[in-house]
């Protein structure tokens, strides 16, 4: 690695070829496309958009009324992102006033079904990571 380039996940290392590298080194890669896409498909809006269109078409009043503490200018930018990048199909409907309905794409279906799998995960293992942090948090609060 070349000197002042980070591998930390927060820092994009474009300035090295690793050809075949290890596919967890994401954050090395040119232009970080996995760390982008990470973040987009990651973030706390998205997931819940994601969730609750799964199987179903919800129009922009009925995911704001679902998700709690959403705005309507960030429901607006996460809806309009998803759809970019072809995870959410936005449909209009030619009537008055103007219907619109958002619905997963057959690609987005896939991320549900990756996203369910990491609930499924959590699920699981929440009792051992609570144990993990009260561990911690007593270690922590320990006299040095």
């Amino acid at each position: 690695m070349e000197e002042g380039t980070s591998k930390s996940p927060s820092n994009c290392a474009s300035t090295v070829d690793y050809g075949d590298a290890d596919p967890f080194q994401w954050d090395t890669r040119e232009d970080c496309q996995v760390r982008q896409i990470l973040d987009r498909v990651a973030d706390k809006w998205s997931l819940l958009v994601i969730a609750l269109l799964d199987n179903r078409r919800l129009r922009f009043t009925e995911l704001r009324r679902e998700i709690d503490g959403v705005s309507q200018r960030m429901l607006t930018v996460t809806l309009r992102q998803l759809e970019r990048d072809g995870l959410v199909k936005r449909t209009v409907h030619p009537v008055v006033p103007p219907r619109v309905e958002y619905e997963l794409t057959p690609l987005g279906g896939t991320l549900h079904a990756t996203i369910q799998s990491l609930v499924t995960w959590t699920e699981q293992h929440q009792q051992e990571i609570a144990q993990a942090r009260e561990a911690y948090d007593k270690r922590e609060a320990e006299p040095v």
